[in-house]
């Protein structure tokens, strides 16, 4: 059986996760990493040296890096839905996958490391404003898309959405001030209506 490692907290092993759960694909699930611990032990290492989450191992074969993670499965699992067979809607798909992982990942890193995971004491305020301010502007990227379809790489939900979700859960959820922005909202709002994203994002909360 599938096996993923990280721990349930992270955005990127919620992607793993909630794709696998959407297609039905079994697997067995190991929280590691965070409070956690388990990163740093030679056993992990041996699998994924960067000592970061998730590592998937399907069969014997490991895997590292939740957009390969996300893209390999989908590839196997869920051909011509998750996993588009029109190239130039899986290349859209892919491009907010790195988007969301590049761009978007690192852009909202100083607002929820510094409101989430750091006591009030010790937070920088004017970092946070200014890890706001571009999150929001990536963000603004992805609403301008969104404008022009109903999932962000087409008519049809894609792996392409996976990527960026968990992140939008946590502008629309973090206590910061935040810009009209209606197709982004839409959007999220269709994700958040999914029972997996719901369990997989919504339930674990801001951790």
């Amino acid at each position: 059986m599938l096996e993923v490692l990280g721990r349930e907290t992270s955005a990127n092993v919620q992607k793993v996760r909630w794709l696998c759960e959407e297609i039905g694909l079994p697997y067995e699930h190991t929280n590691l990493g965070g409070p956690f611990g388990g990163t740093d032990t030679p056993e992990y290492l041996a699998l994924n040296p960067n000592k970061r989450v998730p590592t998937i191992i399907d069969d014997g074969y490991v895997l590292w890096e939740s957009n390969a993670c996300v893209q390999y499965l989908a590839s196997i699992h869920a051909e011509g839905s998750w996993w588009p067979t029109d190239a130039k809607i899986r290349g859209s798909a892919q491009r907010w996958m790195d988007f969301a992982l590049g761009t978007l990942a690192p852009a909202h890193g100083p607002v929820f490391s510094g409101l989430i995971r750091t006591a009030p004491e010790k937070r920088n305020a004017d970092a946070i404003a200014a890890g706001r301010d571009n999150f929001s502007a990536q963000l603004a990227i992805m609403d301008r898309y969104l404008g022009e379809s109903e999932y962000i790489a087409g008519p049809d939900i894609t792996m392409g959405d996976i990527g960026p979700a968990p992140f939008v859960y946590r502008w629309f959820n973090m206590p910061i001030e935040r810009e009209d922005y209606p197709n982004l909202k839409r959007w999220y709002d269709s994700m958040a209506a999914r029972p997996v994203f719901k369990k997989i994002v919504i339930d674990i909360g801001l951790q």
